[in-house]
């Protein structure tokens, strides 16, 4: 059975009508998980703070800040969807109560005692160095398919939480399955390279070496924010009178830096990409096309034709200036 040309929940499932109605209502809203995977994404980053923090890393968030986490997600995908919130539960979907849960494990959500036997749109995302994957899906909280958590208070008491069991994973209606959490750049780097983009003292010196070093690759704007560690970090990449910004300082070497404008999108498209989607960038080494360049992909810039090159290649000139926004 399939759902919106997505694959269709699990068997079992179908003796649930509320929960086929909600599942059908969220697939409608977000076929491809799309939206969903941004919510994620931004509540991670939201977290982080990097602009203020400097942080890039789930592992380095204080123990209330990932507590924090589940309350920011909910919120979130709230606003996101426009969910009418719940008289008794989170949102109100279909005129069905929906509590949400999120868990920084697979499958480690805990159930308070108010939601057994409700619908809970559980949820999962791993930020970390060597994976960045999210899953959202649906259960009903079905007391005899739940065990009590075995967490104790500093005070010795339960918690009065449920988990679900290891045998009863598969009662998950899936929306979306261990889906590619967009990535976090500065975490995902060889920590060789990391190293020689965090090194300068200045925030406008590790936005240029960060452009200089990862070319030809999606760079989400929250990078950019992370590394100047100020309010208007937009600045850092922009033109200026004393060329000391990325974009003015790298044309010497050779450098662009395409941005989500449609006239930048159309320079990373003909040097032959990736192009920047909305709230990225993408730098290039580029030189004029010459003979020994082939059929390379080129862009015209100031009249002329240009390719984009590796770091070992050489550059006879600066960089052309970009087409305004």
């Amino acid at each position: 059975m399939t759902l919106f040309g997505m694959p269709g929940p699990a068997l079992g499932v179908c003796d649930d009508p509320e929960l086929m109605l909600v599942h059908q209502h969220l697939m409608s809203l977000d076929p491809k998980g799309q939206r969903f995977a941004r919510v994620l994404r931004d509540a991670i980053d939201q977290l982080l703070d990097g602009e203020h923090t400097g942080r890039f890393d789930w592992k380095d968030l204080h123990k209330t800040e990932k507590t924090h986490a589940g309350t920011l997600v909910e919120l979130n995908l709230l606003r996101e969807f426009g969910f009418t919130s719940g008289q008794d539960m989170d949102y109100l979907i279909e005129g069905i109560e929906v509590d949400c849960k999120f868990s920084q494990k697979e499958f480690g959500w805990m159930i308070p005692p108010e939601a057994l036997d409700e619908i809970c749109l559980v949820v999962w995302a791993d930020d970390h160095e060597d994976r960045g994957l999210w899953s959202a899906g649906l259960i009903r909280a079905d007391r005899q398919k739940l065990t009590v958590s075995g967490n104790i208070t500093k005070k010795g008491n339960r918690d009065g939480k449920f988990r679900l069991t290891r045998d009863h994973h598969s009662m998950v209606t899936w929306l979306w399955r261990r889906q590619p959490l967009k990535e976090n750049l500065l975490l995902h780097l060889d920590s060789s390279l990391r190293s020689r983009i965090l090194a300068p003292k200045s925030g406008q010196k590790k936005v240029n070496e960060l452009f200089r070093r990862v070319q030809r690759r999606q760079i989400d704007r929250n990078v950019v924010r992370t590394l100047a560690m100020q309010y208007d970090y937009m600045a850092r990449v922009r033109d200026d009178k004393n060329g000391t910004r990325a974009r003015p300082a790298l044309r010497e070497e050779g450098i662009i830096i395409t941005g989500d404008s449609t006239n930048h999108r159309a320079v990373a498209k003909d040097l032959g990409g990736p192009v920047p989607e909305k709230g990225e960038f993408v730098s290039f080494r580029v030189a004029l096309a010459r003979p020994e360049h082939g059929d390379r992909p080129s862009a015209e810039l100031d009249g002329c034709q240009w390719v984009a090159v590796s770091q070992d290649e050489a550059v006879d000139r600066p960089a052309p200036k970009l087409p305004p926004r």
